[in-house]
């Protein structure tokens, strides 16, 4: 339905113009941040779907054209483009790649050239498990059968939107935030965001600006039940992007124990959280936490595009305790599976403390 409603495709869904007029209440997918409804024009070759996919893509293409025909070089180019748009360190290509091209990289195994478990090969699992129980400060060590891999975060934010909401469901989510997440949810979900709105001054009983607090995802959860909105799950991210928040235990034990009361999952994203360089600044993983509200709705995400600045290389990992989101998820590590020798090459990389 959402997506009739905003190609203007069956279901009495009206045209974008109408679409566009209607109060932001009325319209909880989000589409309108990533390209002008007016300019869009409805391929006669594509599905509903299609279209929209076109919207994201097309939304992108025209900014990443024009930084690589003319990208900014302090001594060729001092006049070129610098891109502000894409969350990627750089700043580690002389450490990454002398590491990666060690000897004990170089492993082509029979097992890493066919099919693997969908989950991830064990020996990487129990590595990740080993790495996260390490730098999580975990009381006991996690396990390996509680690991899942894909290639990277987005694939991981797309499998969970799947398999814990219906389409035209939602997901609660603190704005402002990272916004390739709208995409990941949506684009094969159709999952809809819900967005709790912080304030950019000191409010009410807020102590410091952007905060987050569980009023504000109250009201930013019974606002979408009063327009008829199903919320099935809420994310946060620590340290947040883009804010860069950090949010102390009793923060996080706020926030699990919120989404506890009203039984919604809770998606962590924690991909930046070994990149804290703030002395006056503890990161405190949930997976660190003596005791979780509610295990079995928690799902930890965490990746190396940002800590260790290799984005290329697609590796995402899950940890979750409920095995039935486990092995839905991994139905879909079909789709989004890493390569075998690579899955080497980061258990090695893990493994190098």
């Amino acid at each position: 339905q959402a997506l009739s409603e905003i190609t203007g495709m069956g279901g009495g869904g009206g045209d974008l113009q109408d679409l566009r007029a209607r109060p932001l209440t009325e319209r909880r997918v989000d589409m309108h941040g990533f390209c002008n409804p007016s300019d869009f024009q409805r391929s006669p070759y594509l599905s509903a779907r299609g279209n929209i996919a076109n919207i994201f893509c097309g939304s992108t293409e025209e900014g990443y054209k024009a930084y690589h025909a003319d990208k900014y070089d302090e001594d060729k180019n001092p006049n070129g483009i610098i891109n502000f748009g894409t969350s990627e360190n750089k700043l580690c290509f002389d450490l990454m790649s002398k590491r990666l091209t060690q000897t004990d990289m170089n492993l082509m195994e029979p097992p890493l050239l066919q099919y693997p478990d969908w989950k991830g090969h064990m020996f990487l699992r129990e590595e990740v498990a080993r790495f996260l129980t390490y730098y999580c400060k975990a009381p006991a060590p996690l396990k390996a059968e509680n690991v899942i891999v894909l290639n990277g975060c987005g694939s991981l934010f797309s499998a969970l939107a799947t398999v814990l909401c219906d389409p035209g469901e939602a997901v609660l989510i603190a704005t402002p935030f990272y916004g390739g997440i709208t995409q990941s949810v949506f684009l094969y979900g159709n999952v809809k965001l819900v967005y709790a709105y912080l304030d950019s001054k000191i409010t009410g009983t807020s102590t410091r600006p952007f905060q987050l607090t569980v009023e504000k995802l109250e009201k930013a959860l019974q606002d979408a039940r009063a327009e008829g909105v199903t919320v099935r799950a809420l994310i946060l991210l620590n340290p947040q992007n883009p804010l860069g928040d950090i949010y102390s235990l009793s923060e996080l034990r706020d926030y699990l124990e919120f989404a506890k009361r009203h039984e919604l999952h809770v998606i962590v994203d924690e991909i930046y959280m070994l990149s804290v360089f703030d002395e006056s600044a503890t990161f405190h993983s949930v997976l660190g936490m003596d005791r979780l509200p509610d295990p079995q709705r928690t799902h930890v995400m965490w990746g190396i595009s940002k800590d260790f600045a290799v984005s290329g290389i697609r590796f995402g990992t899950l940890y979750t305790e409920n095995q039935d989101v486990a092995n839905a998820v991994a139905s879909l590590c079909y789709f989004h599976g890493v390569c075998g020798p690579v899955q080497h090459k980061v258990a090695q990389l893990l493994r190098d403390r």
